[in-house]
């Protein structure tokens, strides 16, 4: 059974020259529709997985998609997914999505933001990691001197640099809910202490793994989350997708000035866009004007050619 959104939902968003929007690959049942993500079920073991240009701020989606935006998004995750595989394993099968249609003529609904990945069992956290004050975690620390119940020195300012990563889980919230920042010691009563531990130390490799080649290319990741599941054998694994602009704050490091909110490659444009507005934060979600949407383009597929442009072979 689909869940998520409906289809009603769907055919209501007005579609842009070449986005996509929601797809329907004829033979294969669509077992979940997400913000971005459409997931179709292959077999007891796999999961067909496609990006859509479908975009959500405040975990709302909103009515205009962000053409091409999920070919970005599976191809920055890919580039990280094989990159990072000597930190944790991931959920990548390296099958061409393209075989596994029933239907050839669909192959267009597919390509560039397609894969096909292990079936697992998602853990109910997700798994953020802070290097910099900002978004939420600002706000919590300007409430109560902490966030995620880790007290911090007073005097932090905007986009500060915090002297090291900060691990704040969240649970993950259900369509059109919002996640809820925990602390890690209610972490361990959902998902175990051992468990818990091992997401925590795994989150912060990955985060720094990343912080240093993106420092390279003029890139500071202010935040990100990541999605874990288990395998068969309890194995943890790395899911979803990966230091996107979906998942991150990417900002340019020429343009970073502490105490102010920096210039973002990610949709954090889109989020003070938002902030403008009188809109409670809940569906449905606002039209966005034209610019946005044009400006919003352009902020995704420049972290993509920042990141992936000239990138040194995989080790």
């Amino acid at each position: 059974m689909v869940s998520s959104l409906t289809d009603q939902d769907l055919s209501q968003k007005q579609v842009a020259p070449g986005a996509v929007t929601r797809t329907n690959l004829t033979g294969l049942e669509c077992v979940h529709r997400g913000k971005v993500r459409d997931s179709y079920a292959l077999d007891n073991q796999r999961l067909l997985i496609v990006a859509t240009d479908r975009l959500s701020a405040y975990d709302v989606v909103l009515p205009d998609p962000i053409p091409g935006k999920g070919v970005v998004l599976t191809e920055v995750s890919n580039f990280w997914f094989a990159r990072t595989g000597h930190i944790v394993p991931n959920h990548l099968t390296g099958v061409d999505p393209a075989s596994v249609l029933p239907n050839p003529d669909e192959h267009d609904q597919v390509d560039g933001r397609g894969v096909v990945v292990k079936r697992l069992r998602p853990l109910p956290v997700e798994a953020v990691v802070r290097g910099y004050l900002i978004g939420s975690g600002y706000r919590d620390y300007l409430a109560s001197g902490s966030v995620c119940g880790i007290e911090l020195p007073p005097g932090l300012r905007m986009a500060e640099q915090l002297r090291q990563p900060l691990f704040t889980p969240a649970t993950k919230a259900a369509a059109g809910d919002h996640d809820e920042n925990i602390s890690f010691e209610r972490m361990c009563e959902i998902v175990g202490t051992q468990r818990a531990g091992q997401v925590r130390d795994v989150s912060v490799a990955l985060y720094q793994f990343a912080v240093e080649y993106a420092a390279l290319r003029g890139i500071i990741i202010a935040d990100t989350k990541f999605e874990f599941g288990l395998d068969d054998e309890d194995n943890l694994i790395l899911m979803d997708e990966v230091l996107t602009p979906d998942s991150s704050r990417f900002w340019p490091a020429d343009g970073y000035e502490v105490g102010t909110s920096p210039l973002s490659y990610d949709k954090q444009f889109v989020r003070d866009y938002l902030d403008t507005l009188s809109w409670d934060k809940t569906p449905p979600g606002p039209r966005l004007p034209s610019d946005i949407l044009t400006r919003t383009v352009a902020r995704y597929e420049e972290a993509r050619l920042a990141l992936l442009n000239g990138a040194p072979p995989i080790d």
